[in-house]
């Protein structure tokens, strides 16, 4: 009996990600750190992601510990068993319209004593863009901190949406816009942003529609972050000071608490070891094959778990690859095109088959940190740009839509340690840029400036003194376990 009493003693966290692979993930981690401090944690997928878990995973990949569970709620869209993730208007759509009603029913589930062992829910950790959860947390009157999954400088742009709109930038007066430089245009009301264009701002602005749903979208959830008990955001304040403490005058407390996937290394529970979140198999041929290559000698090749690219764009990228005549892994999900086996030209396959491996999906942490890897071409989502970053791995940057444009700014002018690909893909560019960060003069300034932050992010990491270890103390002790609320 003592040890089931034990448990109702607990703070109960109920973790919710919006349901994309790059916020699932980030999320899981952060759970696990949860749970290592003592909560019971309910991390909540939606039955989608939680069906792909389970294949991906295996039947039993989430039956976790008494202490840790999973349940899922619908996320209101219609069936599909597609492997892939879902348009992404539809699905915050949907999940703004639809998924409170069922996220209530849950909480009110797990906080029925004469049905469940588990302790009553103390406070909810929800995706920065699940913003729908805050008038739960409110009805229960628990805390509810909000996760915002993207980098600081991507937050910030979103959360300054209002004003570029205000100003006039945006919506676009004609499509022309898009081509004609205008998204060149260099804007000055945004504090800790010197020097961004329109074009590096998160790209859902890109639009003539007055009534954009994504914009709108935006508008709503910044102005719902205003409303949490806290902010954190996976990154350290080393990489984004200006950034952090100009978010600090526009909401209530940012924590920056990351790089989770370093933190999360002080903390992993035996029994949650295996607990991953890939929502697609993943490879390990990959890394059995960069263990017979040199340091630094292998170009990293992954646009994410979003990007879709034109036959043609994958076509420019193959041979821009083949003719730098370096060696490279490359990570084609099978979504990425539809039917792409067959679009991948048979020469390009006979040319690189001594240099180049394809593989559908991989552990990109465990990728990036081998040795043999020297540069990574990447569509700059937040994840993978962190990771590159912790790994001391070097950019070149095509970044495909929503804050990976900004992501890729800060990584080319202001951290040093990327170069962009233009978004009109050529093959020869790609064969220049891959030569010059894998053996270039730029690439070793790049790999040099890359290092120094991987030492810094380490230090933030670092148990018991690194920043992000103090902030997440704090965010667990001054606003989950706080009696205040």
């Amino acid at each position: 009996m003592g040890s089931i009493g034990a448990e109702l003693q607990k703070p109960h966290a109920v973790c919710i990600p919006y349901p994309a692979q790059g916020h699932i993930n980030p999320m899981l981690k952060l759970a696990k750190i949860l749970h290592h401090k003592g909560f019971h944690v309910t991390f909540v997928n939606t039955e989608f992601n939680h069906r792909r878990l389970l294949k991906s995973r295996g039947p039993h990949a989430l039956d976790g510990l008494p202490s840790f569970r999973f349940e899922a709620i619908p996320d209101g869209l219609p069936p599909c068993d597609a492997d892939a993730t879902q348009d992404i208007p539809s699905l915050c759509e949907s999940t703004t319209k639809t998924c409170l009603g069922p996220f209530r029913d849950l909480l009110a589930k797990l906080n029925d004593t004469s049905t469940t062992n588990v302790p009553p829910v103390s406070c909810i950790v929800s995706d920065g863009v699940m913003a729908f959860t805050l008038a739960a947390a409110q009805e229960l009157g628990v805390p509810e901190v909000l996760f915002w999954t993207t980098s600081a400088c991507g937050f910030l742009g979103y959360m300054h949406y209002a004003t570029v709109i205000e100003k006039g930038y945006a919506p676009l007066k004609d499509a022309s816009d898009l081509t004609n430089g205008y998204l060149d245009t260099p804007l000055d009301c945004i504090p800790g942003m010197k020097d961004i264009r329109l074009r590096d701002l998160p790209s859902f602005l890109r639009t003539t529609n007055p009534d954009e749903y994504m914009i709108e979208f935006v508008l709503q959830e910044t102005e719902r972050a205003r409303k949490a008990s806290a902010i954190i955001l996976n990154t350290f304040e080393t990489l984004e000071s200006e950034v952090l403490e100009s978010l600090r005058t526009l909401l209530p407390p940012v924590y920056s608490i990351g790089p989770l996937h370093l933190l999360v290394k002080h903390v992993d529970d035996e029994n949650l070891k295996g607990l991953g979140s890939s929502l697609w198999k993943e490879e390990p041929e990959c890394i059995q094959w960069l263990d017979n290559k040199k340091p630094d000698s292998v170009v990293y090749v992954n646009f994410g778990s979003i990007t879709v690219m034109t036959p043609d764009q994958l076509i420019e990228f193959a041979w821009g690859l083949a003719n730098s005549q370096q060696e490279f892994l490359w990570i084609i999900r099978p979504d990425i095109i539809s039917g792409y086996e067959s679009i991948l030209p048979p020469d390009f396959i006979e040319e690189t088959k001594n240099r180049g491996v394809l593989a559908s999906w991989c552990s990109q942490e465990e990728v990036l940190s081998h040795p043999a890897i020297g540069g990574f071409l990447t569509h700059s989502g937040w994840n993978s740009t962190l990771e590159s970053i912790t790994s001391g791995v070097p950019m070149m940057c095509w970044p495909f839509f929503a804050e990976q444009q900004t992501n890729c700014w800060f990584t080319v002018s202001k951290w040093d340690i990327g170069m962009e690909i233009d978004n009109n893909v050529r093959r020869d560019e790609v064969e220049s840029l891959v030569r010059e960060l894998m053996v270039g003069e730029k690439g070793k300034k790049m790999k040099n400036k890359a290092m120094e932050w991987k030492i810094l992010a380490e230090i933030s990491a670092q148990e018991s003194k690194g920043s992000a270890f103090e902030n997440i103390e704090k965010v667990f002790n001054d606003i989950l376990t706080s009696s205040k609320h």
